[in-house]
């Protein structure tokens, strides 16, 4: 039954995620988490990164197509992550402050899901300097590296909510981000000896064909307010369960 609730629950993040763009590392995560308390923490972060850069990847292509990928708001954005990324996926970090920062990265996605507008492209967009394109990018690939997450869910919500972008383009930067620094967070894993994968490649590869269905309706099809509320809910739910771990 357990293995069953992984890999729908796989499907299903992957799916839901790769629609508006996102990798799925703090889904992957919070599921491991509940159904696998015992797989150990660096394990569970290199099979998030690895899904993430691949499941990214993929909703990158489709969006890209789509023609919704601003490549000069994601190359400043870009240039500043990946290294940061790579620093920060060098660090070793205490359970606690790993659980912490991911709950509260459940909490933006969610936040960020309820609040993204639905419809059309906002009125007045006010793309960032390259300054501050820079220092927003290095600021969230060094706590992505840490985590171990692609940094989507903490860089979607502030260009939504700073009308950088419309919300199809900012899924189309948010994806070349994830899939930038989640390659460079498995290199510094491999560099610092803490790379370390197990017996997952059957919800792995559930993941991918998620994120293939995923990545086309949402990019192609789906109207994104729905999927945002549905997704929000759901890592509503995780964030409360990854709560009471932690306080445990």
């Amino acid at each position: 039954m357990g293995e069953l609730l992984l890999l729908s629950g796989f499907f299903a993040v992957a799916l839901l995620y790769a629609s508006v763009g996102h990798g799925g590392a703090t889904g992957y995560i919070a599921l491991l988490t509940l159904l696998m308390p015992g797989l150990p923490v660096r394990e569970m972060s290199t099979t998030a990164l690895i899904l993430n850069m691949v499941v990214s990847g993929i909703a990158l292509l489709q969006f890209a197509r789509a023609g919704h990928f601003p490549s000069r708001l994601a190359i400043p954005l870009l240039l500043a992550s990946v290294p940061a990324a790579y620093i920060g996926g060098m660090l070793r970090v205490p359970l606690w402050l790993f659980h912490t920062t991911l709950v509260f990265g459940l909490m933006m996605a969610a936040i960020r899901l309820v609040m993204l507008p639905g419809g059309s492209a906002p009125a007045a967009l006010r793309p960032p300097s390259w300054g501050t394109a820079l220092g927003v990018g290095g600021g969230i690939g060094l706590i992505s590296g840490i985590v171990g997450i692609g940094g989507g869910v903490f860089l979607s919500p502030l260009m939504v909510l700073r009308r950088w972008a419309s919300p199809r383009d900012t899924a189309g930067i948010a994806a070349s981000f994830v899939v930038f620094n989640s390659l460079s967070g498995l290199l510094a894993r491999g560099v610092a000896g803490t790379f370390a994968t197990g017996s997952l490649l059957l919800p792995m590869s559930i993941a991918v064909l998620g994120g293939i269905a995923g990545a086309y309706l949402g990019a192609r099809h789906w109207r994104p307010a729905v999927l945002n509320k549905v997704l929000a809910m759901v890592l509503a739910i995780a964030c409360t369960k990854l709560i009471v771990i932690v306080v445990r």
